[in-house]
């Protein structure tokens, strides 16, 4: 099964990471692909913050690489340091851009996942601060819209056929990914497969997720740094 293509041009979309990982790093400080391959080179092997932070380079082709432009670490970190066991379209071998087209989405998103790693732990749920990203997007996905129609890529817990699925499309150059939110149903997300089709990164704000023992997360939107 090949799902359809369907162009997608949005100027906003939203992603939340947790505010402990920090915005910048060596892909904002270098210029160019070939300056990245030449530090690469020179150091990494021996340093170890910056093998660290190069992540699961090596599996991406250089001229895939974001450097020297505003939030180019942060676009990077969601290829280089993919989430343990994957996500819904992507391996824990290669990461990938996950964002969703309403910032409430994200949350319920990001909120879910988040539980998971206090879960996977053995902790209890409790608090954790997030940042936002904004980013758009003008390319061809395939569109595995509405999970009524795919309802085996939209399954709430497991992740099998839609990994499949989604490295056999990486696999064969696909740009990524949209559809529909689990955790949001009818409301609609992308994984971009490529970090050059990140367009246009910027900060968006800070909140803080918290649990005090509910099942869902009450988000609270931190003031201005």
């Amino acid at each position: 099964m090949t799902p359809p293509l369907r162009r997608i041009a949005r100027r906003r979309t939203h992603r939340l990471v947790p505010s402990r990982w920090p915005p910048v790093g060596i892909f904002d400080a270098v210029a160019s692909a070939e300056d990245l391959a030449a530090v690469v080179d020179l150091e990494a092997w021996t340093n170890d913050r910056l093998q660290a932070e190069l992540g699961q380079l090596p599996l991406l082709p250089p001229r895939e690489w974001v450097v020297g432009v505003p939030n180019a670490s942060v676009i990077m970190a969601a290829f280089c340091h993919p989430a343990p066991g994957g996500a819904r379209f992507a391996s824990s071998e290669l990461g990938a851009w996950y964002a969703a087209f309403e910032l409430r989405t994200a949350h319920r998103e990001a909120a879910y996942r988040r539980r998971r790693e206090f879960e996977e732990v053995r902790r209890t749920p409790s608090r954790v601060q997030m940042r936002e990203y904004v980013a758009g997007f003008r390319a061809a996905f395939h569109d595995v819209r509405p999970a009524s129609r795919f309802p085996r890529l939209h399954y709430p817990t497991s992740y099998r056929e839609s990994q499949r699925l989604g490295l056999r499309l990486r696999a064969d150059g696909a740009a990524g990914i949209a559809y529909e939110s689990v955790r949001d149903p009818g409301h609609h997300c992308l994984v971009a497969f490529r970090p050059r089709l990140v367009l246009d990164v910027r900060q968006g704000a800070h909140f803080e997720y918290r649990w005090d023992g509910a099942a869902e997360a009450a988000v609270r939107r931190l003031a201005a740094r």
